[in-house]
């Protein structure tokens, strides 16, 4: 069972202590008798604790910093969302294959934005800029928001936030099963909460820390009936033993236990198992014992953004996956819609 985190070391800027969450982390903090040190700045943080790379790896993981988020233009999100909306970043999971660990580089503490109200507010300006089309929001691109917020809230004000904007919707996945606190969040119906799940394989090798597949799907249960709309992501698919039977006990699992509201409006994302150059080299530091299956010379070469290619399953391989999930879908959830495969 996954416990909700809780840091084992928090760091706190002091422009965070302007704002009131700054304020109320500080406070619970210090009643926990967590360790809470100062920085000027989180790019100022050394010396964590730890004896060598992979001590000081996970110690980050469980490390908090309570900061301001300065920049407040938004990423693009595609495909998922229009805008990535910056509430939180780094995740206390393990998930060998996570993208965050090349894009986090040697910083891998979660970070959490008290400035909150100056983010919906540029928030409100992109919607405004937008109308009369809806303007989609995604609150897990660098972190997994859920994993947080029972200690921050944030989450739930944004949930609140977007409740009252006809033009907008928010969007988020998680792999973890704290939602409790959630359920009575105020949300009409403009936020979808969606759940990364996986075959039983892929969970067990390669997303230590994370909540397990039975907690997940309780947790989705627990949300269709608190009026969200529902999502899954299916990532990374990936090539294993029997891969086939793993993926479709995976879509049983999820038939006996969603209930009936869910189905009505239901999404699906897939996105095969991909990795880079750099990726690659960052995983076996981090994870040296990892299985994760990366031999460039089985996969084929996709270009990307920036001019960083990813390395992605055979053209004959990615078409037996998408086919074999698209069916499995249809099986079980004729109604859903696949959002995209890629």
């Amino acid at each position: 069972m996954v416990k909700p985190f809780i840091p084992q070391l928090v760091y706190i800027e002091p422009k965070a202590l302007d704002y009131p969450l700054g304020v109320e982390l500080r406070d619970k903090f210090e009643q926990m008798g967590i360790e809470i040190r100062e920085t000027t700045s989180h790019n100022q943080i050394r010396n964590l604790p730890g004896k060598n790379h992979l001590q000081k790896y996970r110690n980050a993981k469980s490390t908090l910093v309570i900061g301001i988020r300065k920049t407040l233009k938004f990423d693009s999100s595609k495909p998922s969302a229009e805008y990535a909306i910056p509430i939180a970043t780094g995740c206390m999971g393990h998930c060998h294959y996570c993208y965050l660990q090349t894009t986090m580089g040697s910083k891998p503490y979660i970070r959490t934005y008290v400035n909150i109200d100056e983010i919906f507010e540029k928030a409100e300006e992109y919607i405004e800029e937008r109308l009369p089309q809806t303007t989609r929001f995604e609150a897990s691109c660098t972190s997994d928001i859920v994993g947080i917020d029972h200690l921050t809230h944030s989450l739930k004000k944004a949930i609140e936030f977007f409740g009252e904007k006809e033009e907008a919707q928010l969007r988020f996945v998680t792999k973890f099963h704290h939602v409790d606190h959630l359920l009575d969040a105020k949300h009409n119906g403009r936020t979808r909460f969606r759940f990364s799940i996986n075959a039983d394989y892929v969970i067990r090798n390669f997303e230590p820390g994370t909540s397990p597949l039975e907690k997940r799907i309780e947790a989705a249960a627990k949300v269709a009936r608190a009026g969200y709309p529902l999502g899954f992501i299916v990532a990374p698919i990936y090539i294993h033993e029997g891969w086939e039977n793993g993926y479709k006990e995976l879509f049983e699992k999820l038939d006996a236990s969603l209930p009936e509201e869910a189905r009505e409006d239901i999404t699906f994302e897939m996105i095969q198992h991909r990795f880079t150059k750099p990726a690659k080299r960052v995983i076996e530091k981090n994870y040296p014992k990892t299985k994760l299956e990366m031999n460039e010379e089985e996969r084929r070469y996709k270009w990307g953004r920036y001019g960083i290619g990813k390395y992605i399953y055979q053209i004959d391989e990615e078409q037996d996956l998408r086919d074999t999930l698209e069916d499995y879908i249809d099986y079980y959830f004729p109604q859903a819609k696949i959002e995209y495969f890629t």
